[in-house]
């Protein structure tokens, strides 16, 4: 199936969940994200602002807060994403195509992030993920500027057997969902870290 038509498909399922569907799932999924090794071990985070019934990302916000690490969101600048530093949920305000973003002025280079939280439309057990189609997160995910870890966070809805995949795509190294931890090799290959 073409991305376009797979992306308007999820899309559309993921809109109808209900809110308490939603909100409960999000918050057992932030809950994995919190006691990953790699969320304890983490410096500097960045989070994402959801939207179309994303996984939240609240909780893990001022959870990073409290145990002091730094903690970025991205801002589209043409084609890119700057990751700048949020200290409040004030510092974030409507950007490009809707989505809160920071207001502020400091940055901190992608490569220097030690764990990225990535949104996405539907993820693969191979660590692929369908995004919007700007290819926003695939240039971050490239490349020397690549933050050390990146978790694609998803409810186990949005999951399918295979995504359409492009040679610009770039792989997650983990994905969260509110049932498991999946982990990929750099073949892609699904490794089941829990239930």
């Amino acid at each position: 199936m073409p991305k376009k038509s797979l992306r308007e498909i999820m899309l559309a399922r993921r809109k109808h969940l209900a809110a308490e569907v939603c909100l409960g799932h999000s918050l057992r999924v932030q809950q994995r994200v919190l006691a990953l090794p790699a969320f304890e071990q983490a410096k500097a985070v960045a989070l994402y602002s959801p939207i179309f019934n994303e996984v939240f990302t609240e909780e893990i916000f001022h959870e990073a807060l409290h145990r002091g690490k730094t903690v970025a969101y991205p801002r589209v600048r043409g084609d890119q994403l700057d990751f700048v530093l949020v200290a409040s949920p004030q510092q974030l305000s409507p950007g490009a195509f809707g989505v809160l973003e920071p207001t502020g002025s400091a940055t901190i280079p992608s490569s220097a992030l030690d764990l990225v939280l990535v949104p996405g439309v539907a993820f693969d057990l191979e660590g692929n993920r369908l995004g919007y189609g700007k290819g926003f997160y695939d240039r971050v995910l490239c490349g020397s500027g690549r933050p050390a870890l990146s978790v694609g966070l998803s409810f186990e809805s949005q999951l399918v057997e295979r995504l359409p995949v492009e040679d610009h795509d770039q792989c997650l190294d983990l994905l969260i969902t509110e049932e498991r931890d999946y982990s990929f090799t750099p073949s892609g290959r699904c490794m089941l870290e829990s239930t």
